[in-house]
């Protein structure tokens, strides 16, 4: 995968508080499975509920809580093992342990059965984790115990219907050579990598954790990549209640899957990345209720000529292709502005809240946007000049000599609150800003300051009907194709700022967010079929 990095002209290259995760083991007790409503009972490791055919497969390994001594010799002693066993409508539990799994050498747990469950009994305390480290501490920090072989963490293959549910995935990483294609995704759907069509129909993740206590400042160097992704894919699917962070590219990806994509993702929580959501040549999904801080960009919708075909990014809806299809609504993004977020290749933007780059028919709506150093949202066209694999070839782009532009058109900007953005104090810096001039305009209407104040802008006055306000979906706007183009460069740190006195945050070190537990599923045991886990 190669997602966005807004701003860059090349191909991308190869893929403050570090220490110890802490995974409160206390949590994997007997205590806290009781008070998350489960009780050991006796059975074997696969039970038929006895209203229908679907069967429980029991994981257990008992690496930091005894097993139930009826269940503990019959489960299974890996996850891969009861994947491997189950059948289309199956659950597969899992006890609270650290499961260190590697079942080949691209993914972790690979699901190729459509239909299965995949569940943990408790979110912080089942840790599926890609290092080499001990029961005892993981998601280790130290890079003696990483495993750079380029495996990913969960990974459903072209399997419809799976869900995967209250647990944790750290430490898989990228390949030694840094590049993303090989590994470092945590949770993936996956439907087709690089294959240009929708391989997978329909998906559900909650109350997961995807995160590693390992990273590197070194841009080129084996790293975590993604956090919760889905890839040629379309739903319906929904991912809910789930935290993601520490991701060399982005915590939350959604990708190839144009104006189909059809996820719901709420209550999110991404921070401590290059990006907190990238979404390439995707449209057709939903952000709400959702929280971004401390990347070094919020939300990246995001048009490519790459392998996750076919571009553009495009937010219509299939049927009314003037009509949004795509929300980002009622989120908290705040305090995107760190240089010390993990990174993999070229940087993205620093500072933003949410940018648009080379992508149309989005709606960003009723978000409040805080303390952006740089622009709270940003719009703008997208030059990209990589060489594409075969099946992209700038499709909804503009071929140009050497490159592929994509243009910024159609994306409604509405009824956001701002508070103390645009504080890096470089001309353009300001609450919104627009760089396309493309018909139909992009368009600004009833955003507002929090507490009262003028709204800032670039161009000035960009809610008006003269530049780029109502009427939504008229002729051409305004747009800043000039200045503001020149400082999305600088803000990306790509080659040499062409904006004399520009400045923007550098890397000093690296910051990796601590691991914390989560709110775990309140009734783990639920519509589960009999078992000797929870009954």
């Amino acid at each position: 995968m190669r997602p966005a990095r807004p701003v860059k002209i090349a191909r991308r290259g190869a893929s403050g508080r570090q220490g110890r995760p802490r995974i409160l083991l206390a949590l994997l007790g007997a205590t806290a499975l009781a008070v998350a409503g489960i009780t050991p009972t006796a059975a074997g490791a696969a039970s038929t509920h006895r209203h229908n055919h679907a069967r429980t497969l029991l994981v257990c390994n008992g690496s930091t809580t005894p097993c139930p001594r009826e269940a503990g010799a019959a489960a299974y002693r890996t996850v891969q093992a009861a994947v491997d066993a189950a059948r289309r409508g199956d659950w597969v539990l899992v006890w609270p342990g650290v499961y260190h799994e590697k079942a080949t050498d691209s993914a972790g747990v690979l699901i190729t059965t459509p239909g299965i469950h995949l569940r943990g009994l408790d979110r912080n305390g089942v840790v599926i984790d890609g290092s080499d480290g001990t029961a005892a501490h993981p998601c280790p920090a130290d890079p003696a115990l990483q495993d750079r072989t380029g495996r990913s963490g969960i990974v459903v293959s072209k399997a419809d219907d799976v869900s995967v549910e209250n647990l944790t995935v750290c430490n898989y990483l990228s390949g030694a050579d840094g590049e993303g294609y090989g590994g470092g995704n945590e949770i993936w759907w996956n439907g087709g990598d690089g294959s240009g069509t929708i391989g997978l129909h329909g998906y559900h993740g909650a109350y997961l954790t995807a995160t590693s206590g390992y990273g590197s400042a070194d841009a080129s160097a084996s790293m975590a990549q993604y956090g919760i992704f889905a890839s040629n894919a379309t739903g319906p699917a929904v991912v809910a209640h789930t935290y993601a962070s520490n991701m060399g590219d982005s915590d939350y990806y959604v990708g190839a899957c144009r104006n189909v994509c059809g996820v719901v993702l709420t209550d999110a929580h991404g921070q401590n990345s290059a990006l907190g959501f990238s979404g390439t040549n995707s449209g057709g999904y939903v952000i709400r209720n959702s929280e971004f801080d401390h990347n070094r960009t919020g939300i990246a919708p995001n048009s490519l000529n790459n392998d996750d075909a076919p571009p553009p990014q495009d937010g219509s809806c299939v049927n009314a292709p003037q009509a949004s299809c795509t929300f980002i609504e009622h989120n908290f993004i705040h305090d995107n502005n760190n240089p010390n977020a993990p990174v993999s290749g070229l940087a993205p933007v620093i500072g933003v809240g949410v940018e648009i780059s080379g992508g149309h028919g989005d709606t960003v709506r009723d978000n409040r946007i805080e303390r952006q150093g740089s622009w709270g949202v940003v719009l703008h066209d997208f030059p990209d000049s990589e060489t594409p694999p075969p099946g992209s070839d700038c499709q909804g782009g503009v071929q140009q000599p050497g490159l592929c532009l994509f243009l910024a058109y159609g994306n409604v900007v509405a009824d956001n609150a701002f508070s103390h953005v645009g504080w890096f104090g470089n001309p353009t810096n300001a609450d919104v800003a627009n760089e396309s001039a493309t018909a139909p305009r992009n368009c600004f209407t009833g955003n507002r300051v929090i507490g009262g104040g003028a709204l800032t802008s670039d161009p000035a006055a960009i809610q008006s009907g003269a530049v780029d306000g109502t009427p939504c979906g008229a002729g051409a706007g305004v747009g800043d194709s000039g200045l503001l183009f020149g400082e999305l460069v600088c803000a990306a740190g790509f080659g040499t700022c062409p904006v004399p006195g520009a400045a923007y945050p550098q890397r000093t070190g690296l910051d990796l967010a601590p691991i914390r537990p989560q709110q775990t599923m309140p009734q783990p045991c639920r519509d589960v079929p009999e078992n000797a886990f929870c009954r």
